[in-house]
């Protein structure tokens, strides 16, 4: 019984130094998970358990300086993290030398049953990455070595299902500061740069933004596009309107311009695609002063181009400087000042000058040269407000009511409202010019159909009757209108006297000369029929009459005998039976005051034929730059008229042809 009693006491003992020891273990853990309890009660929790919309998850973090990839596991122990309120600025936290890395962490209480959540992005830093639960849900940018990306676009990516189900998300923000970032306003995590909601709701949402955000702006880019392209078009047509050049170069400069922001709205692109961006602007202030230049007539000299190219590089330097550092506003402002003068001051002055003058155009213009000149005046009393605190809040306001004011689901820039006027003007501008073409146009198609009734006057009828000979002539203008002429007239002793001849150039101005030329030859055919002083009045009656008006001609007078002679001006010799007439050359009537011209002879004999060409014949070229020449031009001589000209038209027609031939009836024969 003593060993029992001295066992049951032993017992008694031992079952009281473990009952002790667990009590101990106990309350050691106990307040290990009462001080854990305590800790995580003290960190940032956001209930998103009854989330019915997107929320922005502005409230309260945690934030940490440095670089481990452990900060983003979710049982790390951020418990000596300082919390920050998104809605503040960062540096009041970090007032000394800015860190290169923050981390931010969050803890999101989640309705298990959840399904279809996601988290969207957008503006956060050029260089980031989001971790759910320990993995990666986005990222953007390169951290060693720094490579910085846009980050205008909406990142919209899905939560997961197993990270919901779980009741709990731990958000790890990675976010590398760049030394702009940091001066700038708002660096690192802010609120509003991550929503937290369900996909189609988020999605629905990123759409409605990005039309009422960007749809004046699409607008007035479409806009001058599709006004270049018909600018394009009618330089095509009218090479002496310059502007038209420029106006269809601001379209393509505004495609070129408009690829990377429209690109960027959907997803971040690396940072020297926005670096091309603005240095593509350089070309901004040529193209568009260039433009207004040319509209009001105003000569582009050295003194205008130096200003144009000084303040294009500035322009495009200031845009790639505001990217890479954070220049104080009066170094902003003296690097923007030659620009901004420009388009605000210099062009709607010269503009107003040039209306005042009486220009029209030049008036049309200004009104949104003078509204965004207003925008531009408006935007920099507001920015130098915004540097005082006491007028932050008024200038802030003010500029969002300039360059986001609501209207319905839409944001409208006072400069957007102001570029879409100026693409109008210009419209208008091209409508007005197009109307007062039409209608030069329309006075021009009478004068030439007039002039074509006057030239098919003057011509004689095809297959005109002369007595002893069959004479063909086929006339074929390369416009309405041309520069070839010819004129059959009877001659002494039942002869006749044939001219033939090429105007330089074609059209109504080659057609005019035609007219005179006609009428020369009408009137000195009356006291001679000899072709070599037939030219030489024509020469002294076509030298002198201004301009570079010159004709080749060549006479031939062909008596009922068959007797044939010839006087040339620089025109082709005709072919006999084939064969070529050898001629004395001398130059085109109206060149040179007193030129002789020398005759020729030879024999039209029964049934022989004379063929007489204009040079559209033998410059007949098809479309691989293939001449017809003389040796085809001479082997179809011996073809009608009518064949000939067809040949050459098929060959491809170039200038005016005219082919006449005169056969000598073989009948002369038998009555001899």
């Amino acid at each position: 019984m003593r060993w029992f009693g001295e066992n049951l006491f032993q017992g008694t003992s031992l079952r009281g130094g473990v009952f002790r020891a667990a009590g101990t273990a106990l309350g050691l853990g106990w307040m290990i998970f009462a001080g854990s309890a305590a800790a995580q009660s003290r960190q940032p929790v956001f209930d998103a358990t009854a989330l019915a919309a997107p929320s922005d998850l502005g409230s309260v973090w945690l934030v940490h300086e440095g670089d481990d990839p452990a900060y983003a596991r979710p049982d790390f122990d951020d418990a000596q993290w300082m919390k920050f309120d998104p809605h503040t600025n960062i540096k009041t936290i970090f007032t000394g030398r800015p860190p290169e890395v923050l981390w931010y962490r969050l803890r999101v209480k989640v309705n298990p049953a959840q399904s279809g959540l996601a988290l969207e992005e957008q503006t956060l830093a050029r260089a980031f990455e989001v971790y759910v639960n320990g993995s990666r849900l986005m990222a953007i940018g390169q951290f060693s070595p720094f490579v910085a990306y846009t980050w205008d676009a909406r990142l919209l990516r899905h939560i997961p299902d197993r990270m919901v189900a779980t009741g709990w998300l731990v958000m790890a923000i990675r976010v590398h500061i760049s030394g702009p970032e940091w001066a700038a306003e708002g660096a690192g995590y802010t609120a509003g740069n991550l929503m937290l909601g369900q996909w189609g709701a988020l999605y629905s949402a990123d759409w409605l933004a990005v039309i009422g955000q960007h749809a004046f702006l699409w607008l007035d880019d479409l806009l001058m596009i599709g006004l270049g392209s018909v600018a394009l078009v009618l330089f095509g047509a009218q090479r002496r309107q310059k502007e038209y050049l420029w106006i269809a170069a601001l379209g393509l400069y505004t495609l070129l311009e408009s690829v990377e922001p429209f690109v960027a709205i959907f997803h971040d692109l690396p940072l020297h695609w926005e670096v091309l961006r603005h240095l593509l602007t350089a070309a901004s202030p040529f193209l568009w002063a260039s433009l207004y230049l040319s509209i009001v007539g105003q000569r582009i000299g050295w003194a205008w181009r130096a200003l144009l190219i000084f303040t294009g590089i500035t322009n495009g330097f200031t845009g790639v400087v505001s990217l890479f550092f954070h220049p104080s506003p009066v170094v902003l402002f003296l690097l923007s000042s030659p620009y901004v003068v420009l388009i605000s001051v210099v062009i709607p002055i010269m503009l107003a000058i040039h209306w005042w003058r009486g220009n029209r155009e030049a008036g049309i213009l200004l009104i949104p040269a003078l509204l965004f000149s207003l925008y531009i005046y408006a935007e920099l009393v507001f920015e130098a407000m915004f540097e005082f605190t006491a007028q932050h809040d008024l200038a802030l306001r003010s500029l969002n009511l300039i360059d986001r004011f609501p209207a319905g689901l839409f944001s409208i820039s006072l400069g957007n409202v102001s570029s879409i006027l100026s693409t109008l003007s210009l419209a208008i501008i091209m409508l007005l010019r197009a109307t007062r073409m039409s209608r030069r146009q329309a006075i021009l198609e009478g004068e030439l159909a007039a002039a074509q009734q006057v030239q098919q006057v003057l011509l004689p009828e095809q297959g005109e009757a002369v007595p002893g000979f069959a004479v063909e002539t086929v006339y074929q203008p390369a416009q309405q209108v041309g520069g070839d002429f010819f004129q059959i007239l009877p001659a002494g002793g039942d002869g006749l006297l044939l001219v033939v001849g090429d105007v330089a150039g074609k059209g109504l101005p080659a057609a005019m000369l035609v007219s005179v030329l006609v009428g020369a030859i009408r009137g000195v055919a009356e006291y001679t029929s000899e072709p070599a002083q037939l030219l030489a009045s024509l020469n002294e009656r076509l030298v002198g009459r201004g301009g570079a008006s010159f004709s080749t001609a060549l006479v031939a007078h062909i008596a009922a005998s068959g007797a044939v002679t010839i006087a040339n001006a620089g025109h082709l010799p005709p072919y006999l039976d084939g064969s070529e007439v050898e001629l004395t050359g001398a130059l085109p009537l109206g060149v040179m005051s007193g030129q002789r011209y020398e005759a020729s002879c030879a024999f039209l004999g029964p049934g022989s034929r004379l063929t007489f060409y204009s040079d559209g014949v033998v410059e007949a070229q098809n479309e691989h730059g293939e001449l017809f020449g003389f040796e085809r031009a001479q082997a179809i001589s011996t073809q009608p008229a009518a064949a000939i000209v067809e040949a050459a038209k098929r060959f491809g027609q170039e200038d005016d042809i005219t082919v006449v031939t005169i056969t000598r009836d073989r009948a002369v024969r038998n009555v001899a």
